[in-house]
């Protein structure tokens, strides 16, 4: 019998920290699906459902009362010339306040302070329509407000790579679109030609492409109409709401995500309109829930993560709190205890109360590397910031709790044909290669969801996509669609794994171009290979590691290297990334590879040999033996 706290994933802990299990954990446990029966629904009056009992999820919450301002913070602001009405600081108590305008603070404070920018919610409208009018153009702008302040309503000015144009990133809680929605979105870019597509992201997210900012503002109302949002998506904002890709599908699931997931959304972004109590984080934070026991949000990479289990004295559905976990280009963390068990109920109020939290007492400092939760959480330790989380919500928390399990859980694989808890329905996992999408294409999954299924599909954080609730007569039908030729039910052992950022095609930040280039390589590796097990392969444009590297079977991350004695576009090299129950992030073990096919084929083809067992397929090794000669 092995013991577990499914409350973390780090075996180092600081000081403060609880250590309720020991160093060694494996989250494993497989219970049957009798005992289980955590196949949650979302019922009809917004509550969720787990083995028959009710739990009424609330995403109201009342308007706060902004702390009038201090002495000390008014005279701040005088000598500093700031207008408090147009700051970020209202909702910050006077401490937060006194942080945020230190002659310390980062400039991201600096900007926030004089201009906050939920401002830019109604000016994206006002600009668009000057823009439109002749009276402006997006250069006469001013350059903060275009490059910075407009990443509060998901609007990504790519000066570097597309100048004059905007990737949109929205709020697609739990992964989940209609038909209705999927059209919308490929409508929206549809006109921008080779500049207009769309990515699905590693956080289950859609994220469009070649937006101009005069078209920004009606898209946005587009979204509103459909029921989505851009708002609240970029700089020091919570990203997209993560849980699982089958929720409500799933017979082994604990408890249903979506209207979870839903419910933090709403309570964040005030149901999509903006909130702009929660727009002046000190910087970004990722929150994902873990209803199985596959972790399809990758918890231990989130600032906020919550593992479901059951309660070992009442059988009780609830989550244990991790939190910290983060990638950033000086430090890689996976999570540490909170040391908190929630309720159902209780999972929107403590997000709230934690990005409270986090807002009034994290720091501001000229490092914005040492600003993420993590930090904060370390200075504390879990017990103290339990403690001050409590203060916020209202009443003591409960501390974490320690769980038993008896085997191991593999992490499974969601593409394919897969039968769902309900009897004569399934759903259908697809493979879109890095996630990159044309207009036609959402048109073509809105067709499949409404024809086959039940006019929905769920994103994933691998970027791929599932269509749920699909009955068996319907199957055979739906597998001939010629959709299917391009994003594959039953893709290669290496396809399917494959997850790439954006790259130097789009991003500013990128140190390589990644998509194209992943998408080719991984093809030339099934024609050469024989690939017994599927490989996860994460390919990241920098350190900042949007593409997860790090979490990969192989991981490539943008670098520098030298070819022949010239700089040249390079990646290094990680290996051993596993997810699911008792997840490790990969170990980096060669810098400086070149991206040269001629350099760079060889070592992976070497590499899937070695530790995946691969072999080569009958004929390559003479054909390589000639290439070579």
């Amino acid at each position: 019998m092995q013991s577990l706290n499914l409350s973390a994933h780090t075996t180092v802990l600081p000081s403060g920290v609880s250590a309720r299990r020991s160093s060694k954990v494996t989250r494993s446990r497989r219970q049957s699906a009798a005992t289980i029966r955590a196949s949650a629904a979302v019922a009809d009056n917004g509550t969720a459902v787990e083995q028959g009992v009710e739990f009424q999820i609330n995403d109201v919450f009342p308007p706060a009362q902004p702390e009038p301002v201090s002495e000390a913070v008014q005279a701040m602001l005088d000598e500093q010339g700031l207008d408090y009405e147009a700051s970020g600081l209202k909702y910050l108590t006077n401490e937060a306040r006194e942080r945020a305008l230190a002659k310390k603070a980062n400039k991201i404070e600096k900007l926030k302070n004089k201009k906050g920018g939920h401002t830019m919610w109604g000016e994206v409208h006002e600009l668009g329509q000057l823009i439109r009018d002749g009276k402006t153009t997006w250069e006469d702008l001013e350059l903060d407000d275009i490059d910075l302040r407009l990443k509060w309503s998901g609007l990504f000015h790519r000066r570097k790579r597309t100048p004059g144009f905007f990737m949109m990133r929205l709020k697609v809680p739990n992964g989940e679109l209609t038909a209705e929605q999927a059209r919308f979105l490929g409508g929206a870019v549809r006109k921008y030609g080779e500049k207009g597509c769309l990515d699905i992201t590693t956080r289950a997210n859609i994220q469009l492409r070649g937006v101009p900012l005069e078209d920004a503002g009606d898209i946005m109302n587009g979204l509103q109409d459909v029921g989505l949002t851009s708002v609240q998506t970029g700089m020091d904002n919570v990203r997209n709401m993560t849980g699982s890709p089958i929720a409500g599908l799933d017979p082994h699931e604990f408890v249903d995500s979506r209207p979870l997931c839903k419910a933090i959304d709403n309570m964040i972004t005030n149901h999509g309109k903006g909130n702009p109590e929660l727009v002046n984080l000190p910087r970004k934070i990722n929150i994902g829930l873990a209803t199985t026991r596959d972790d399809f949000a990758h918890t231990h990479i989130n600032d906020v993560g919550l593992y479901a289990a059951k309660d070992p004295e009442t059988g009780k559905v609830g989550f244990n709190v991790e939190l910290g976990g983060y990638f950033s280009i000086k430090r890689n963390a996976t999570s540490i205890p909170g040391d908190t068990w929630l309720d159902v109920e209780e999972v929107a109020p403590y997000c709230k109360a934690i990005l409270e939290v986090f807002r009034d007492y994290g720091q501001r400092v000229s490092d914005r590397q040492k600003t993420r939760l993590m930090w904060l959480v370390e200075e504390m330790g879990a017990e103290k910031f339990r403690q001050t989380v409590s203060k916020y919500i209202g009443y003591d928390l409960k501390p974490g709790k320690h769980i038993t399990y008896d085997d191991q859980w593999k992490r499974r694989d969601v593409l394919g044909v897969h039968p769902q808890r309900q009897e004569g329905l399934f759903w259908v996992g697809a493979c879109v290669p890095v996630g990159r999408l044309q207009s036609d294409d959402m048109d073509d999954m809105a067709h499949i969801a409404e024809t086959y299924g039940d006019g929905t599909m769920r994103l994933t954080v691998e970027q791929d996509v599932i269509f749920p609730n699909v009955p068996e007569k319907n199957l055979e039908a739906m597998q001939q669609e010629p959709m299917f030729q391009r994003f594959k039910i039953n893709p290669g052992n290496l396809s399917r794994g494959l997850v790439s950022c954006t790259g130097a095609q789009f991003c500013g930040v990128a140190i390589i171009e990644t998509k194209n280039r992943a998408m080719d390589i991984v093809e030339k590796l099934e024609q050469q290979l024989d690939i017994p097990e599927a490989v996860r392969i994460h390919w990241t444009g920098c350190p900042n590691s949007c593409g997860q590297a790090q979490v990969g079977d192989i991981g490539l991350m943008g670098g520098p290297a030298k070819l022949d004695g010239k700089a040249v576009e390079g990646v290094r090299l990680f290996r051993g990334g596993i997810i699911g129950e008792n997840p490790t992030l990969a170990t980096e073990f060669e810098k400086g590879v070149p991206c040269e096919e001629s350099i760079l084929l060889p070592k992976l083809r070497e590499l899937l040999m070695e530790h995946h067992g691969a072999t080569l397929k009958a004929g390559v090794e003479q054909e390589l033996a000639t290439a070579a000669a």
